[in-house]
């Protein structure tokens, strides 16, 4: 590792934990605004931590716990519901996309997603003042973004085709017209009437009269907007105490955790959020919303601690009751969307179904594959094993860990199986399909990458993969997932449920990088619950940066040996020093000295605002390497682009040009057209990325800006993901004095609250 000085080019030796220049600390809020969903998991908790981490009790413990048993016959009633739903069949299934019962649901709403039919709402974590309000400040509207879901494509789609996102439409023009008039009476920006009916449906301007409170079902309107419209609308009738604004904010919060990727929230921190809200009786407000069926309770057990049963009791006592019942065991209260409980649900059931069901094949042709493949890692011929005897197998380990889940597919396709493996980004999805040439090329009967090899995304749309039978299963024996841990709980639910009687699962990926946009932490709920074997890689990640990696993931910022300026270390006082060395790396230096060009080098920075943020760097970048007037909303042909086709996916490109059908880019080979009405929602410059756009993708060299102002937002998986993206060379312009081994060594990933542990512990015991 080499630390580049300030007035020269030559390098000397450091360490990242110790730069020669500390910087000044001068924290900007901006520097981690979230306005990409594909941020949600880090940003929206960065943006919403005083109202639910820090939230006080709700002070109605005593009174939930007397009601366990109404609580738990309720239970039993959900699951009941629940239940009939994955029961329900609606005739025969065609090819992946008329799935019924959760399924069908869990398809349903992430295709509304991906196609734009639901607004990203990671939007609302902009500050009030980042966009134009209107006189009772309530956000302008971007463009309406609500395209009809259409068909999927049969399996024969070209591989590289990214799934198109459909053209956007305004709803029935009438409704549109009607809701305007009701935004204009509250003094809300009229532009939002599109959205208000594509989020209430039908009846959209009679809900709003009646409940001034559903326009925070708006993506990007905040609560103290829609408290100004309800003024507007229903003047001295309107409160903070009204049951319609508790309501309404419950909701939100509930909203705003899953962006921050809880799929469900204690009541006590809920309550707390509430009153911090303003709601005087926070309590009544979200018993409120369960009664009105717009979030369920549930009363999960809670493991009792050891020791004394009861302070200042003695224990050997032998007055014993003997009409004393047993005292109820201890649960705690968490309230939930239905969205996510019920994908938890199904998420568990399907988990179990899997590790349950027995194997097909016989396990002596597996051990002979295993054997096959002992010239490689030991870890493979451990995986080929592991895979061999149980239907859920886990994986962990780095990017050079790849090759064991590799081995596994080729051993699979020699016994005649049908395999499908499929990572996060086209980029992994290349880079495993790389792996498997080899086998491939000597294997005429093999099928094309476009169903052996895929994303997961591609396979759940029906845009990739081998297709589904008549009852709607994927036609496999073995699904390998790559970047498991990038899974949010509504894709793991879809895929599982996907999965037919018998086929073997592999969740393969790297523990220490960022967790999903979505909500949920499936492959660490998994890992944790210990229900099916875990094979963990002995195969290291090579060379000075993948030491240095490997550090990072257990805490320590190393000093890493760099002869070959694999690590470089660039020290700057202030953001503005920052933006210059990292243009000059670019664009110089890294040319230069390692024949990188521009192109093949990423900028990653912690966030999109600040003043080395992503928008500025790109900006400098645009301007040093690719000069122009930004006539197509602000791009230009050439320009290197971040393309965001779904909440929580993002693939890097280039703008070829612009016409009356919206803006063409090559993404990975393959042409796509964004409708100009949805550029500014899904098209940003891509120089310079967060880590969070950058998880499941790698360049030959990266340049990783830690300004001051970041200080406070870095985390060790944040760490880890940003500097494992190189593969040649890392860079890091370091700005951040102590806080970045402070961060590698003290933050660990921000805690998620989710049920599948819980749910999965009372279908599968423990392993072993």
């Amino acid at each position: 590792m080499t630390t580049e000085p300030d007035t020269t080019e030559e390098a000397e030796p450091g360490t990242p934990g110790a730069p020669e220049e500390a910087a000044q600390d001068t924290a900007d809020d901006s520097s981690t605004e979230n306005t990409e969903t594909a941020e949600n998991a880090e940003t929206a908790e960065q943006t919403e931590s005083t109202a639910t981490a820090d939230a006080g009790g709700g002070g109605g413990d005593a009174a939930q716990l007397s009601e366990a048993q109404a609580e738990l016959a309720a239970q039993r009633e959900l699951r009941e519901r629940i239940e009939r739903r994955k029961a329900e069949k609606q005739g025969p299934i065609a090819s992946g996309t008329k799935l019924s019962g959760k399924a069908a649901d869990l398809m349903a709403a992430v295709r509304a997603v991906e196609s734009g039919e639901k607004p990203a709402a990671a939007i609302v974590f902009r500050s009030p003042e980042s966009r134009p309000t209107s006189g009772s400040g309530v956000p302008a509207a971007r463009p309406s973004v609500s395209p009809a879901p259409s068909p999927a494509p049969s399996a024969s789609t070209v591989p590289a085709r990214l799934p198109e996102t459909a053209t956007p439409v305004v709803g029935d023009p009438e409704a549109v017209e009607t809701v305007r008039g009701v935004l204009a009476q509250g003094g809300a920006p009229d532009t939002l009437a599109s959205q208000v009916v594509t989020a209430l449906g039908e009846g959209a301007d009679g809900q709003l009269r009646a409940d001034p409170w559903q326009l925070l079902r708006v993506a990007g309107v905040r609560p103290e907007q829609a408290d100004g419209f309800a003024r507007a609308l229903l003047g001295a009738g309107c409160g903070p105490d009204d049951e319609r604004r508790g309501r309404a904010l419950t909701v939100w919060l509930l909203e705003q955790a899953a962006l921050a990727g809880h799929t469900v929230l204690d009541a006590s921190t809920l309550t707390g959020a509430l009153t911090q809200r303003g709601v005087p009786d926070p309590d009544t407000a979200v018993q409120s919303a369960v009664a009105e069926g717009e979030a369920l309770e549930f009363q999960d057990p809670v493991e009792e601690a050891t020791g004394p049963t009861a302070a200042g009791q003695d224990t050997g006592d032998d007055t014993d009751d003997e009409d004393s019942e047993a005292p109820e065991r201890p649960v705690r209260v968490l309230i939930g969307l239905e969205r996510y409980a019920l994908a938890e649900e199904s998420l568990a059931d399907g988990l179990a179904r899997i590790v349950n069901s027995l194997p097909k094949e016989a396990s002596e042709d597996w051990e002979s594959s295993a054997g096959a493949s002992g010239s490689g890692s030991g870890s493979a011929a451990e995986l080929i094993r592991a895979v061999a005897g149980h239907g859920l197998v886990l994986h962990t380990g780095g990017d050079a860990a790849r090759a064991e889940p590799a081995a596994l597919v080729a051993a699979a396709r020699s016994l005649g199986l049908r395999v499908c493996a499929a990572a996060h980004t086209p980029d992994g999805r290349r880079r495993f399909a790389a792996l498997l040439a080899p086998e491939d090329t000597s294997d005429a009967d093999s099928r094309s990458d476009s169903e052996s090899v895929v994303t997961v995304a591609g396979l759940l749309a029906g845009f990739e993969g081998p297709g589904r039978d008549a009852e709607g299963a994927f036609e496999l024996d073995l699904l390998v997932v790559l970047d498991a841990p990038q899974l949010d709980v509504e894709s793991a639910a879809m895929l599982v449920e996907s999965l037919p009687d018998g086929a073997r699962l592999l969740l393969s990926g790297d523990p220490a990088v960022l967790w999903s946009a979505g909500p949920g932490r499936v492959f660490a709920d998994l890992l944790a619950a210990r229900a099916c074997p875990h094979i963990v890689s002995r195969t290291p990640d090579p060379g000075p940066i993948g030491e240095l990696v490997s550090g990072v993931s257990v805490g320590e910022l190393t000093q890493v040996e760099a002869p070959g300026k694999e690590v470089v270390i660039v020290p700057v006082r202030d953001a503005g020093e920052a933006v210059h060395r990292t243009v000059q790396l670019v664009a110089d230096s890294l040319p230069r000295a390692l024949g990188v060009p521009p192109e093949q080098t990423q900028v990653i920075t912690p966030g999109h605002g600040g003043a080395a943020g992503t928008r500025a760097l790109n900006s400098a970048l645009k301007e040093r390497l690719n000069p122009g007037p930004g006539r197509f909303g602000g791009f230009d042909p050439g320009d290197r682009i971040a393309y965001s086709p779904a909440p929580g996916r993002t693939v890097s490109g280039q703008v070829v040009k612009a016409d009356a059908e919206g803006l063409h880019l090559e993404c990975g080979g393959a042409p796509v057209v964004v409708p100009k009405e949805r550029v500014e929602l899904s098209v940003r410059h891509g120089w310079a990325l967060t880590a969070h756009q950058a998880v499941g993708l790698h360049w030959p060299a990266t340049v990783v800006v830690l300004p001051g102002d970041a200080a406070s937002s870095l985390t060790r998986p944040w760490v880890y993901t940003a500097f494992g993206r190189a593969e040649r060379h890392l860079s890091v312009v370091h700005g951040v004095d102590q806080a970045l081994a402070r961060a590698v060594a003290e933050v660990p990933a921000k805690a998620r609250t989710t049920r599948l542990p819980g749910l999965l512990g009372a279908q599968v015991p423990p392993a072993g």
